[in-house]
């Protein structure tokens, strides 16, 4: 008979030497120790908050950051124990961080940390992340996974934290970002605001608003932020056409896909992937060309992801709004808008460039600025 290590043991030995790699705060974080604190459970969890509190703050937080980033990558993965208790340290970078890795299965208790994170936490960069962060719980509510009660608390929570003229900026802004997820009848009204407001931050989480309450009032306000000059705005208004399923938006995307700044160009392609489509679908392919070409795995993999959230919106899939009229003229295929390399053509140019036909060209969709402001505000 061959006497091996039981698995117990075998992930006894790996905890050990996480903690003595951990203890060194000149050691790197190594894989086997990254996937040995998932899960952390009964003494395992008791020996490894024993060395928390002698770990230096710096070494706390590139902790939790690196296994907040390493669970965005890998689902199976659950370092919630580690997070969880984090919310409580003492440093504010640890606190921050913490807030970025909880996520929508969290427990009641966690719930009510951030709520009172958001409120009292002494950093205001703490009470925005927090208050950033409760906009999965306000989704959640209006689904009814949450009590009632709580959902009710939650939501006055964050109106009252963005109509706070004393509270940060950013704090009201994370706030009104929270509550976009909500049907609350003031919620419309609270983006308006912020969409007209005098910082641009508070504008940016106005379109960011938008797309988060799943509401066709905006779409035209979305159109026009797609060709802000201000970059922010262009990313978020690409986001919020994802979120809305704006086929309209299309064109825009594709332009916005092929441009230099990394981000807008990546958040583009995530609205592509949701809208879908058989320009969207050909954009992508374009796309994925070029990151083949240029061997550019991050594009690549942006690229890869978004056709395959486009393969959910085929026929049987059922869009968020109907803009038929206008999408049936969009995909005419005697006048495709992009050329073979997946520029837009004149044909295309024109949606941009036409301010009479730039998804207000009489095709059913938008009506005149004037009017439409009269209807809306």
């Amino acid at each position: 008979m061959i006497h091996g290590a039981t698995n117990e043991e075998e992930r006894n030995a790996r905890f050990q030497r996480t903690i003595t790699l951990l203890r060194d705060p000149d050691a790197s974080f190594t894989a086997e120790a990254i996937y040995t604190l998932s899960d952390l459970d009964g003494a395992y969890h008791a020996q490894f908050r024993a060395l928390w509190g002698e770990m230096p703050a710096a070494r706390r937080h590139a902790l939790v950051t690196r296994l907040v980033e390493t669970a965005e990558m890998n689902f199976e993965l659950d370092f919630s124990a580690i997070v969880h208790s984090a919310l409580d340290d003492p440093d504010t970078a640890v606190r921050a961080a913490a807030i970025e890795g909880v996520l929508e299965d969290s427990p009641r208790r966690v719930i009510e940390r951030l709520m009172d994170l958001a409120q009292n936490d002494p950093t205001a960069a703490v009470r925005a992340a927090a208050a950033r962060a409760l906009g999965q719980f306000v989704l959640l509510g209006e689904l009814g996974k949450l009590p009632e009660a709580l959902s009710v608390r939650l939501q006055d929570l964050l109106f009252a934290l963005h109509n706070n003229p004393g509270e940060d900026l950013d704090v009201r802004r994370r706030a009104l970002e929270a509550i976009g997820n909500c049907g609350h009848e003031d919620v419309g009204e609270l983006i308006r605001q912020a969409y007209y407001a005098d910082e641009l931050p508070m504008r940016v989480s106005a379109v960011f608003a938008m797309g988060r309450s799943c509401d066709e009032r905006w779409a035209s306000r979305i159109m026009d932020e797609l060709a802000s000059e201000r970059p922010e705005m262009r990313y978020e208004a690409a986001r919020a056409a994802g979120e809305l399923e704006l086929r309209p938006a299309v064109p825009r995307l594709v332009e916005l896909a092929f441009e230099d700044d990394r981000e807008i160009q990546e958040m583009a392609i995530w609205a592509l992937g949701e809208i879908g489509g058989k320009q969207a679908n050909r954009a992508l392919d374009q796309l994925a060309a070029l990151a083949a070409s240029q061997e550019d795995d991050e594009l690549a993999a942006a690229v890869a992801e978004a056709q395959s959230a486009s393969s959910l919106a085929g026929e049987d899939f059922i869009p968020l709004f109907d803009f038929s009229d206008f999408e049936d003229d969009l995909l005419d295929d005697e006048e495709d808008l992009l050329n073979d390399d997946g520029s837009l053509n004149e044909r295309g140019f024109s949606y941009l460039d036409d301010e009479d036909s730039y998804a207000r060209d009489g095709r059913g969709f938008f009506e005149d600025d004037e009017d439409e402001d009269d209807d809306l505000f």
